[in-house]
């Protein structure tokens, strides 16, 4: 990619995390980029086409500065109380603290992985609210799905991956489900804790949680009621 395009990219990322996705105007936009007006419209066909490559560029540069971090130190964590209670790696049934099944370290890297989107740092936030915004506006323009499914099937596997490596038994379909889960729940996180809804620490004690509910889960120490069983009425309840 040409440096004029990623100056191009970067800066309606941005001006997305700025003013939201009807807040992007060229002529801002320009001024960001430091480019001209002529040469955005020549990198980019549409308006649509402009988001779909941003999109792109967002979920490439949050896959990026992950691989980074984990790279610099793959065992480490990004807050001292980050890693689960090791019960929730233990055989269903042994008591909380019992020897884990699995080494801690895969499970390092797993929480690892989910809670550097979870990090004060003004690249986070903007990758965060750059790509919350875009999710927001593929419910209104069919043309940004594709891209948004084919990045979250990436992201969806790759958690899964994970979750495989601290659970090598569970089956694939498991794994996928979990993955599932987790990652939208730290999506729905990430918007409140951007929003102001909800504290960072909260935000990230609530992930921590879910990944070790996840993890016991694929050790059978969690049941999830099928969606036939579910009730759809607080008179099933009773």
């Amino acid at each position: 990619m040409s440096d004029r395009r990623t100056a191009i990219l970067e800066a309606a990322a941005t001006v997305i995390a700025r003013h939201g996705v009807r807040g992007l105007r060229v002529e801002e936009l320009a001024v960001e980029a430091g480019v001209s007006k002529a040469l955005i419209y020549y990198y980019s066909e549409d308006r649509t086409g402009l988001l779909r490559r941003t999109l792109a560029f967002v979920n490439n540069r949050a896959e990026r500065y992950t691989a980074e971090q984990s790279a610099a130190d793959p065992d480490a964590v990004t807050d001292p109380e980050a890693v689960t209670d090791p019960g929730a790696l233990a055989d269903p049934g042994t008591t909380t603290g019992a020897a884990p099944t699995t080494g801690a370290a895969p499970l390092r890297r797993l929480e690892q992985a989910l809670l550097l989107e979870l990090q004060d740092l003004p690249h986070v936030r903007e990758n965060s609210t750059a790509w919350g915004e875009l999710r927001a506006s593929a419910v209104f323009d069919p043309e940004l799905r594709g891209e948004l499914a084919l990045a979250s099937v990436i992201w969806v596997r790759e958690v899964a991956d994970r979750l495989g490596e601290v659970r090598p038994t569970a089956p694939e379909s498991a794994l996928a489900a979990s993955a599932e889960r987790l990652t939208a729940l730290l999506e729905g996180l990430s918007a409140r804790w951007l929003s102001g809804i909800l504290p960072l620490t909260d935000a990230r004690t609530r992930m921590r949680e879910a990944i070790g509910v996840e993890v016991a889960h694929l050790a059978g120490g969690v049941t999830y009621l099928p969606a036939g069983d579910m009730p759809t009425s607080p008179n099933k309840l009773d």
